[in-house]
């Protein structure tokens, strides 16, 4: 086998392994038993995606080309480790408060929540990002070439365009597979992260590797390496204080606010305390990757011919030496840093483009008309999926426009100035609360500009985008708007002159116009619960709550989290409250609760406009008023105060007028009730009193007339006991009287006796059921219970105007509980009824079917009694009411 082929067989079975990998992560941590990928030592270990094919492969061609230059791509974040305590644990914990999912996210919340800053930051890290991606393609391209260089039995060089694009699909595939299983991107990518620890100690150890082969191998010995390296032409490198300056302090921005070091170091957090232990490690482990820097670039120097390309050291001279094997262990070193990189970063970007480009504009479109449960975590999941592939594709693109000849170092430096623009906006909005909106916008704005026509165009080279002229002699002939030479600053690097105008007037743009502007309320809020997140309070701004409608905050967090999971959180919330069913109070407290949840899927921008739709307005907390305004705190203090109780009067005054409301149709109820009762009790005696008079009265009545008669008066005093055993029935469950029969039988055999009993068999209404799941056993008060189902499936037969009428009956366990829901597809009852609907004076759909309205609240009594619940359920297709008893069931009379 040729060692071509070998290679492609090796990477493979690589990926193939890192698939088991991530598997099996996502797997354990679904069952609950990964605790072990929880560890500091996997966190610091994904920390690694900052060594990229850059540090791999270009640390080399760096210091060949440099001296020690490359350490500067080393120390900016090993002194930002250092210091963790003053900005990472702040990062982290304000992520971790505010449900942040991306840098984007982070920008854009503390700015006052705005959509427009989070998609001008989605864009400009899409497009810093690209070159980076394509530095990852071309170092596998080189690689893959090098080995085929050396291939005896190969006849052609493999297509380096076509490398890259089967490169960039397979990443493109992974990271779909394992990136976008989840729609909640706070949720950790348990899977991702243990391939990325994986491959970090893959790529540590093959560059450890090939630098003991150099220097014991090639060299023969610590005193030769350094000899080589003293006689060499970096030792001979002079670099200057201000440029060892400037590259450190830009590495170290890039190592804050690249989206993928921000993806692993706050998304993927689990513990804040991990820090303390990448603190040292990760500095340890940049130490180790770049121990034998030096020395490979001395010795390849040395013994490899002139014009080799120094990026490829790591590569060319283990094969140079017939060491094929550890040759093809330094490429899969290099793989694991370039496939790292292209997946977090994809994750992180497509994150950011999803929740903050494709969903509010999908939201716009679709008007919000659409309430299909899940219809916006549908969509967002595809656009993260899609988002994945064209972000890739974009890095392809670039690989192929550069022309793919740029040195490694010299790209990775492109994206590292573009993402350096974040960091005035995220420092000043982590430090300085009198930074704002607009001082954000415009300092991004103008440092991308300067960055994109200084730097970014001209890496494509004179020509392709910006004109030879522009080069020359400048944008509209203007001399001192050179690329290479703004305002004047000439024979600057390229690299050096771009970082210091992009940074000094992106910096001087977002102060100035932070100073000249005054922040939004909710700007303020959140520049309070940014700069003070360890005193103060670790929950977002909270919301006055309005006249929200749960229902319709309900129906929009279906459309997100989907059906189950939305009613789920809903019930919680209603049962903390102390409320029956899964209509909890529109609370701020729930209100902030459900953002934070929503801003995990969503974004912090859209999930804070989604809510903002319904409910109306935030409310500010006493607290919250005192951050923002130290100056006037007893005047805010005071005033916060009268807004607070002004809000709670408001919510006091809603529940009363739906108490009012609710007791003015209980007394209408009532009043039909007893005009009810009377025709009830009236109607059998008047047919008992006239048959039995005709029974005494008439002498010459044949027997078939007398049984007629006889048997029309049984039938009315049984519907009149019926009557009374109901009245009689409520009045002892209301006064806790009841004596329980507890039996055990199970639940599939209960319903069949209920359907019987309510006439289904033979009628018009047809069942649904899924009796695997009701094989239950209970133990509880059967006869109870079955006619609480008897009522439930009665009602549906009687009032279920659905064609044909179908009662779909689903059985599940939930928290302790056994829930069955009872569904049919009729037209509902009417909200302004639901309220009462289990009060002893009410009767649904009285124009079709008569009835003294007690079957309802007999069945909350009885469910009261067994200690489970019955309730309403809104927003479904038709009528839907839910029991709910407790698996370990304990009755609440004896």
């Amino acid at each position: 086998m040729s060692i071509l082929n070998a290679l492609i067989l090796v990477c493979v079975l690589y990926v193939v392994f890192l698939f088991a990998v991530a598997f099996a992560a996502d797997r354990a941590a679904l069952r609950g038993r990964g605790s072990w990928l929880r560890s500091p030592y996997v966190y610091t270990l994904s920390l690694s995606i900052y060594c990229t094919a850059w540090t791999f492969y270009g640390a080399v061609g760096f210091a060949a080309r440099s001296g020690l230059e490359f350490v500067t791509i080393y120390l900016g974040p090993t002194l930002v480790m250092i210091g963790w305590w003053w900005t990472l644990r702040k990062m982290v914990r304000v992520g971790r408060s505010q449900r942040i999912t991306s840098i984007a996210d982070l920008i854009s919340s503390r700015y006052g929540k705005s959509n427009l800053l989070a998609v001008f930051v989605t864009v400009l890290a899409v497009i810093g990002a690209t070159p980076y991606i394509a530095l990852q393609l071309q170092s596998v391209t080189l690689s893959f070439a090098a080995f085929a260089e050396t291939d005896p039995e190969a006849t052609t060089l493999p297509d380096m365009q076509s490398t890259a694009l089967w490169v960039a699909m397979g990443l493109t595939v992974f990271t779909i597979l394992f990136g976008t299983r989840n729609l909640d991107a706070n949720e950790r990518h348990h899977g991702v992260v243990m391939a990325i620890a994986v491959e970090a100690v893959v790529k540590l150890f093959a560059l450890l590797a090939v630098g003991v082969f150099v220097v014991w191998g090639l060299s023969g010995g610590v005193a030769e390496t350094l000899a080589r390296i003293e006689a060499s032409e970096i030792s001979r490198f002079e670099v200057t204080g201000s440029r060892w300056v400037g590259l450190t302090m830009l590495s170290a921005m890039a190592f804050l606010c690249l989206p993928r070091m921000f993806q692993v170091m706050v998304v993927e957090n689990e513990d804040e305390d991990h820090l303390r232990t990448a603190a040292w490690a990760f500095p340890t482990y940049l130490m180790l990757m770049s121990l034998f820097v030096v020395p490979i670039a001395a010795v390849g120097l040395d013994l490899m011919p002139s014009g080799a390309n120094p990026d490829l050291f790591v590569l060319t001279l283990p094969l140079m030496d017939g060491r094929d094997g550890l040759a093809i262990l330094s490429f899969l070193g290099g793989f694991s840093s370039a496939t790292s990189m292209v997946i977090v970063a994809a994750i992180a970007l497509s994150t950011m483009v999803s929740n903050h480009m494709v969903m509010p504009i999908w939201l716009h479109l679709s008007g919000g008309a659409a309430v299909v449960s899940g219809d916006v975590r549908h969509v967002a999941l595809l656009a993260r999926r899609l988002s994945i592939a064209g972000i890739v594709f974009l890095g392809y693109l670039y690989f192929r426009l550069s022309g793919s000849g740029t040195a490694l170092a010299a790209i990775g430096l492109i994206s590292f100035v573009g993402v350096a623009q974040f960091l005035p906006s995220l420092m000043g909005g982590l430090f300085w609360r009198g930074a704002t909106r607009t001082g954000a916008l415009a300092g991004l704005g103008l440092g991308f500009v300067v960055w994109l026509y200084c730097l970014f165009l001209p890496s494509f080279g004179p020509s392709v985008v910006l004109p030879q002229a522009v080069f020359d002699n400048g944008l509209w002939g203007i001399g001192w708007l050179r690329p290479r030479a703004l305002f004047g600053a000439e024979g600057m690097d390229p690299v050096m002159h771009a970082l210091m105008w992009s940074m000094l007037l992106n910096t001087g743009a977002f102060v100035l116009c932070s100073l000249l502007s005054f922040p939004q309320p909710i700007e303020r809020l959140q520049g309070a619960q940014f700069v003070n997140v360890f005193e103060h309070s670790p929950t977002p701004g909270g919301w006055a709550g309005g006249m929200a409608q749960s229902e319709d905050l309900l129906i929009m967090s279906q459309r997100i989290l989907g059906a189950r999971e939305a009613q789920a959180l809903f019930e919680r919330a209603a049962r903390r409250q102390g409320l029956v069913g899964y209509l909890p109070e529109p609370s701020p407290d729930f209100l902030q609760e459900l953002e934070r949840v929503l801003s995990g899927s969503v974004g912090a921008a859209t999930a804070h406009a989604m809510i903002g739709q319904i409910v109306g307005g935030a409310a500010v907390s006493v607290e919250d008023l005192m951050a923002v305004a130290d100056e006037t705190a007893q005047i805010m203090e005071y005033s916060s105060q009268l807004e607070a109780k002004s809000q709670e009067l408001a919510r006091t005054a809603r529940q009363l007028r739906q108490a009012n409301e609710k007791l003015t149709q209980i007394s209408v109820q009532k009043d039909g009730f007893l005009s009810q009762i009377s025709h009830e009790l009236r109607t059998p005696m008047t047919s008992i009193r006239a048959f039995s008079e005709i029974l005494r009265d008439t002498g010459d009545l044949t027997p078939e007339e007398q049984s007629k008669y006889a048997s029309i008066i049984h039938d009315e005093a049984v519907r009149l006991t019926r009557l009374l055993d109901d009245l009689l029935d409520l009045s002892v469950l209301e006064n806790g009287q009841v004596v329980l029969n507890s039996q055990t039988g199970l639940l599939s055999d209960l319903l069949d006796r209920a359907e019987r009993a309510a006439g289904v068999q033979g009628g018009d209404l047809r069942v649904e059921r899924d009796r695997a799941a009701e094989a239950v056993a209970l133990t509880t008060d059967l006869d109870r219970l079955a006619q609480v189902f008897i009522n439930l499936i009665a009602n549906a037969r009687k009032y279920c105007d659905g064609r044909p009428p179908v009662l779909t009956i689903r059985t599940r366990q939930s928290g302790g509980y056994l829930v069955i829901d009872f569904t049919d597809n009729g037209s509902g009852i009417p909200p302004e009824k639901q309220a009462v609907i289990f009060e002893k004076f009410s009767r649904i759909g009285e124009t079709k079917a008569g009835g003294a309205g007690l079957g309802l609240a007999i069945c909350r009594e009885i469910m009261t009694r067994l200690g489970g619940s019955v309730s309403y359920l809104p927003g479904q297709a038709g009528a839907a009411f839910r029991v709910s008893l407790p698996v370990a069931n304990r009755m609440a009379a004896q």
